[in-house]
């Protein structure tokens, strides 16, 4: 007898549906998967084998062949432990073979108990794509399930459980949508910040806009403090972005039953000796999302950015215009999602020190050109802020008056966004970061004094057409903040100011 169980698998970040065809014949007892499985699925033999015996239920002495279709595609991971543990069950009549509409997926223990498993949530929402009305999942990865919607999830702690419930003598009761309850996490503030008034006006700017930003300073004057405060005022993520988000960290096996659903934009912030794999994304024997990816719809935070590797800051190039990452391998090609804001800081030269009042600075001039050479032309372009972070003095280091809150930093974000999101449209660009050809000649149209001043900077500073197009959506940005509807020359000289940097215009 032939029994078709419905389960799900991965490709990437997005789910397929897989069917586990279990067959019992005659012939000497053999245990038989088929369908490209990687090792990780073939020794689903030894689990189902002592969960089945371990459960109170009589393995056969058969030859049990499964075949997981598509067979052309192949199969990785432990989500199939469950599918073909019933498919077995059921081509053998302990169990009756489930309804069409049902899928299972779960990795099981020897004891038959069930594991969670990662990737979940686009499993869940190819589920829900496929038609299937109820999935079977363990009880730790039951509430990120429900994220998908449309779909009846039971959380399953065992096997035993399971049966019960199959033969209507003890039912599940199911899993209720996920609603946030636990307190938001706590992250630094803004307020905790003194001075450094010019490079908080630029981290606003860049958190309304999503535009990337480079800070560079002395040792000590508070980039990496700066920058670990920007998630407190980041725009709120929307439901889409929030799913998008929790697709790439699911797989990745960073979600958990508590708050399977990422609430605040990701914060990556890779150590320099990390490689372009790990970055951009890769791996055998199928590619995994890199840090580019994991800070989807956040923050890519580069410390000491020409401390990384010359090959690792170029791999950053192709998707901070494309928004996505292609990888391409032996065993398959995908692509991953990569729209993240890049915040760089670095020091001006090796020791830290260069054109420092105190004179500490002892690097050459060709060591400084060295150091700063390891970050390409290109790349430099691509960032649409740059902003100087000086040393503070004394008073300000011990003023006691309170500065600005994150809070009240991201109310003016967060309208800014609305602005953006009601002139773009749902369809449209998500920030103004992301405007186009078609979104540019319609909303930052310059009048006469603005090209005045647009044309004598790009003669004097040397401009590319790109770095003309992001001083254009920096300037749009300012303007948003601004409440305006058209760009100024207030709005356009701010954003021409943050392209000039003595360090990186050189």
């Amino acid at each position: 007898m032939v029994c078709k169980i419905r389960s799900l698998g991965l490709h990437g970040i997005t789910g397929y549906e897989v069917v586990a065809e279990c067959d019992l014949s005659g012939g000497l007892p053999a245990f038989e998967i088929v369908g490209l499985p990687d090792t990780a699925v073939k020794e689903a033999r030894d689990r189902v084998r002592s969960a089945i015996k371990n459960c109170g239920f009589s393995f056969p002495v058969s030859r049990i062949t499964v075949n997981l279709a598509p067979a052309d595609r192949r199969k990785a991971g432990t989500v199939y432990d469950l599918p073909i543990l019933i498919g077995i069950l059921a081509a053998g009549g302990q169990l009756k073979c489930p309804a069409a509409d049902v899928a299972f997926v779960g990795e099981l223990s020897l004891s038959g108990d069930l594991r969670p498993v990662t990737g979940m949530l686009p499993m869940a929402m190819a589920a829900s794509a496929a038609g299937m009305t109820t999935l079977y999942v363990p009880a730790d990865s039951a509430a990120e399930a429900t994220l998908a919607g449309d779909v009846t999830v039971y959380p399953v702690q065992t096997v035993t459980q399971l049966a019960a419930h199959l033969r209507g003598e003890s039912l599940i009761a199911p899993m209720p949508a996920w609603q946030e309850t636990a307190a938001a996490e706590v992250v630094p503030d803004f307020s905790e910040v003194k001075g450094q008034e010019q490079v908080k006006r630029a981290l606003e700017i860049a958190a309304a806009g999503g535009h990337n930003i480079a800070m560079v300073g002395f040792p000590g004057s508070g980039k990496s403090m700066l920058a670990r405060r920007l998630p407190s005022i980041l725009p709120d993520m929307t439901r889409q972005e929030a799913l998008e988000c929790t697709q790439v960290h699911s797989v990745m096996g960073l979600t958990s039953k508590q708050r399977p659903l990422l609430t605040s934009r990701p914060f990556r912030s890779p150590h320099h000796s990390i490689s372009a794999t790990g970055l951009s994304g890769g791996g055998s024997p199928l590619p995994r999302p890199g840090e580019i990816s994991l800070s989807h719809q956040g923050v890519l935070f580069l410390d000491e950015m020409p401390e990384f590797h010359k090959n690792v800051l170029e791999a950053l190039r192709q998707p901070m215009e494309e928004g996505a990452v292609h990888i391409t391998r032996a065993a398959g090609s995908e692509t991953y999602p990569a729209r993240f804001m890049l915040v760089c800081a670095m020091n001006p030269c090796k020791c830290g020190w260069y054109r420092h009042p105190s004179g500490r600075c002892r690097c050459a001039p060709g060591d400084v050109e060295k150091y700063l050479d390891k970050i390409s032309g290109p790349l430099l372009d691509r960032i649409d802020l740059y902003v100087d972070v000086p040393s503070l003095e004394f008073d300000e280091l011990t003023r006691k008056s309170p500065a600005e809150s994150s809070a009240e930093i991201k109310k003016r974000v967060n309208a800014a966004r609305a602005i953006q999101t009601a002139r773009f449209g749902q369809d449209g660009p998500r920030c103004n970061a992301d405007m186009g050809q078609a979104e540019l000649h319609t909303c930052c149209v310059l009048d006469d004094p603005c090209q005045a001043l647009m044309k004598g900077a790009f003669e004097r500073m040397g401009l590319t057409a790109r770095s003309y197009d992001r001083i254009l959506r920096v300037a749009r940005t300012i303007a948003d903040l601004d409440e305006s509807a058209a760009i100024g020359v207030p709005h356009l000289a701010e954003a021409i100011q943050y392209r000039a940097s003595d360090y990186l215009n050189r």
